[in-house]
């Protein structure tokens, strides 16, 4: 089973697509901010895919994928957003994401990515 890291401020957000996943048998860590989500890195190895929100308070989506990817490398974090002008998907790639998906993200697209970055970050090891 999968276990993916879900980063987004707003809590119906998280309890839905937390259900959503959990129904299609993925485990799911939900925080709501940047620091708790490098908490919770560090905390749990076993976590295969980060699934991060660009506008969030304190630490947004940029300054949580740098510190991401200063201290997981090889982790691979998908951006999910509802803000298409922040960053075209060409420069979060080049900031370090996996893909940039935007909100709202159809479950089945979201599956496909989520098993894409696993299958890659699996053949990193």
């Amino acid at each position: 089973m999968a276990t993916i890291l879900l980063v987004d401020d707003e809590q119906p957000f998280l309890d839905v697509l937390t259900k959503r996943l959990l129904r299609r048998s993925i485990g799911v860590l939900a925080v709501s901010t940047g620091r708790e989500a490098l908490e919770a890195l560090r905390e749990n190895p076993a976590i295969d895919v980060v699934v991060l929100d660009v506008k969030m308070p304190v630490m947004d989506g940029i300054d949580t994928l740098k510190a991401i990817k200063r201290e997981f490398p090889l982790m691979k974090v998908l951006v999910l957003t509802a803000y298409p002008t922040v960053k075209s998907p060409e420069e979060w790639i080049d900031l370090g994401a996996f893909t940039c998906l935007m909100k709202p993200q159809d479950i089945e697209g979201l599956l496909a990515a989520i098993e894409s970055a696993r299958e890659v970050r699996g053949a990193q090891y």
